[in-house]
């Protein structure tokens, strides 16, 4: 009755990612990850530490802290590079962590979600990171069930002949099983749904905002969750501003007072899937088709949050499948997912569409980060480095390929 039960709710809520693709004897094959559950006591005792650095097989959200750059394995962890030159960045580690996703620095402190728990590491050292601290039970929406035993989900590596049995965009499930000012963060990109102002974390799960005081950086402490609805996907910080990007529009919260935000207002769009980046009086919002976001257009928006409390659309521009964004002086990247990356001259918001840049075809984007010292692309085939000293012409120099 309980494995009946928990495929059920398999059924509903495990999601298989795909990962690599691998040809032998002239078939295709693809490694998957395979939803299953195990109890949250095995789930905590589920190694977690550095390890000697490996390949990515899949690479996940990025982040930069001063030379280090941090590249997510969805579900396993972080890979820690040395990136002090772009051009030859050095793979130093790996950080085992299971069910990570989302990531950010503050002081030296590490924060990274293990499935429904937020864990900080000590990164001061970074030859001999160590765990600091454990925060239980702040991302609930990973619980499966309900009841005394409580479980998670964890994904299995399952290498699979390609297009048999799955659809890309699908759910899949397995058998139940019942065994700020004065401080130091980094920057992260628009897929974030981490982030930190003020001394404070502040994290986005599917419905809620959960803020985390980290004055004491090495001593993280939940304070609240915030019920945003449903649908929340990425959280960007500017100012004193959280703009919240949703599969139905964008919130906007005012941190001021960074223990109590509150909300000033919410443009609303069609159903997409929704990153944002800010600067100055303007939002840029990618809406894109595909996967959940079927419904929507593949545009890029402009919004006038000169007013926070009544943001206004004053341009649309129509893409191809845009994903992440990135900002920097009058220049704004922007990944197409499978369409490569474009650059655009941004000072006339009204004819930023007819100001296209460079085109670059060649890159699958996901997601971007316009550094300090070059500007960092991540997508399926792994994270890229370009010189970008001139927009309109960049230049790679380097690529961190995942492993095939």
């Amino acid at each position: 009755m309980k494995k009946n039960l928990f495929n059920g709710l398999l059924m509903v809520f495990a999601i298989a990612i795909l990962t690599q693709c691998k040809k032998n004897n002239s078939e295709e094959f693809e490694l998957i990850q395979i939803a299953k559950t195990i109890s949250v006591q095995e789930m905590r005792a589920l190694p977690v530490g550095l390890t000697k650095p490996v390949k990515a097989k899949k690479t996940g959200k990025i982040y930069i802290y001063n030379d280090l750059l941090f590249i997510n394995e969805p579900n396993k962890g972080i890979h820690i590079y040395n990136n002090v030159n772009p051009n030859a960045p050095v793979n130093i580690s790996f950080l085992q962590i299971p069910g990570n996703v989302d990531l950010a620095v503050h002081n030296n402190i590490l924060y990274a979600d293990s499935y429904v728990d937020l864990l900080a590491f000590d990164i001061s050292t970074i030859a001999n990171i160590k765990q600091v601290k454990r925060v239980n039970d702040v991302f609930k929406q990973f619980y499966i069930g309900s009841g005394i035993q409580q479980y998670v989900l964890t994904y299995k590596d399952t290498v699979v002949k390609k297009n048999t049995y799955y659809n890309k965009d699908v759910m899949y499930y397995s058998n139940a099983s019942t065994s700020s000012s004065g401080s130091s963060s980094g920057q992260g990109g628009s897929m974030a749904r981490f982030t930190l102002l003020h001394d404070y974390l502040y994290t986005v799960g599917t419905s809620e905002l959960s803020l985390f005081d980290v004055k004491t950086a090495s001593n993280p402490n939940f304070v609240k969750a915030i019920n945003l609805g449903w649908g929340v996907e990425t959280i960007f910080p500017y100012e004193n501003k959280l703009f919240i990007g949703t599969n139905t529009g964008m919130h906007i919260f005012s941190a001021a007072d960074a223990e109590n935000p509150v909300k000033l207002s919410t443009y609303s769009h069609i159903f997409a899937c929704d990153p944002v980046v800010v600067q100055g009086k303007y939002a840029y919002v990618t809406l894109r088709t595909g996967n959940m976001c079927m419904q929507a257009s593949n545009q890029l928006e402009v919004v006038d949050i000169e007013d926070p409390a009544k943001p206004k659309q004053i341009a649309v521009f129509s893409m191809q499948n845009p994903h992440g964004l990135s900002v920097s002086g009058n220049n704004l990247f922007l990944c197409e997912g499978n369409y490569g990356i474009k650059t655009f001259n941004i000072a006339d918001k009204n004819k930023i569409g007819n100001n296209m840049l460079q085109h670059l075809k060649n890159v699958k984007s996901f997601d971007v980060i316009a550094g300090p010292k070059s500007l960092i692309v991540t997508g399926e085939d792994g994270v890229y480095q370009f010189n970008y000293s001139n927009v309109a012409n960049l230049k790679q120099v380097s690529v961190i390929k995942v492993q095939i």
